[in-house]
């Protein structure tokens, strides 16, 4: 049978080396292309609209530029929002994966309910938790704060509990066998062999935890009681027809996941360095 060789352009978009860069240039690129439709107006011509309902990215740049001193307190309130109700929710999703890996008997049922958490909208989610709030300060700053990281922690609770239990338990062939060879406890079996497996599934977690908290966050900021973070000024502005200023708050947004994504990245490419080398 003779095999045809791949042209030049299929060889090199299949180079190992190449790969990396594409997967850069080609976001990069779709983002140019998409902004210079959109700045030169074809995009209000192919979507029908015109410039008062999806503003053009210059007007919404100047926007950000002159209130970057609110902008910033807004994004304060979201960002901090988004990390405590992360960083509670991850905590909490990893201990009940714990949990069930050490009674398999009942362990899997009980991830399965936490697994329909994911399944509540958060727009439904979100202003029972404000309800529920209302008697825990009598400040409405704190009443929303709390309201809002609940929102964010049981979303994050069951990305990482099914993560982490897989981690947790989807050992290497014959590891566990091992162990038990050497007679080793469940306390340096956990330790030494089920937590170090489980960190990659950490991170898998956090990859999908991260856009979905701040996703969280601001929506549970449109009906919490204090009128801050970049939600509730989408809401705001929205309602009194200041599309632009909206427009500038939702860039703002992205551009929040986007960080907070990165920062994820860079820490992950530093703590497993060695074992993926």
């Amino acid at each position: 049978m003779i095999k045809r060789k791949k042209n030049v352009f299929v060889r090199f978009i299949t180079n190992p080396k190449v790969q990396p860069f594409l997967s850069v240039i080609l976001p990069v690129a779709l983002g140019l292309f998409i902004f210079i439709l959109w700045q030169t107006q074809v995009l209000h011509k192919l979507l029908h609209t015109d410039t008062f309902t999806l503003p053009l990215p210059s007007q919404i740049n100047q926007i950000i530029g002159d209130n970057i001193p609110k902008i910033i307190t807004n994004v304060k309130s979201t960002v901090l929002v988004a990390v405590i109700g992360l960083t509670i929710g991850s905590l909490i999703g990893y201990l009940i994966a714990v949990i069930a890996t050490v009674f398999p008997k009942w362990g899997a049922g009980g991830l399965s309910i936490v697994a329909a958490f994911n399944a509540i909208p958060i727009v439904a989610l979100a202003p029972v938790m404000t309800n529920w709030t209302k008697d825990v300060s009598k400040d409405a700053s704190v009443r929303s704060m709390v309201a809002k990281i609940l929102v964010v922690m049981i979303v994050s609770i069951a990305t990482m509990s099914v993560n982490a239990y897989r981690g947790l338990n989807d050992l290497p062939v014959f590891s566990l066998d091992l162990m038990k060879s050497y007679a080793a406890k469940r306390r340096i079996v956990f330790l030494k062999l089920r937590l170090p497996n489980s960190v990659p599934y950490i991170f898998t977690a956090l990859r999908v935890g991260v856009p979905s908290s701040v996703i969280s966050a601001i929506v549970s900021e449109y009906f919490a009681e204090y009128i801050t973070g970049v939600g509730r000024q989408i809401r705001e502005n929205i309602v009194i027809a200041q599309y632009a200023t909206a427009w500038a708050y939702i860039a703002v947004a992205c551009i929040i996941g986007i960080s907070m994504y990165c920062i994820l990245m860079i820490f992950e490419g530093i703590l497993l360095r060695n074992r993926r080398s």
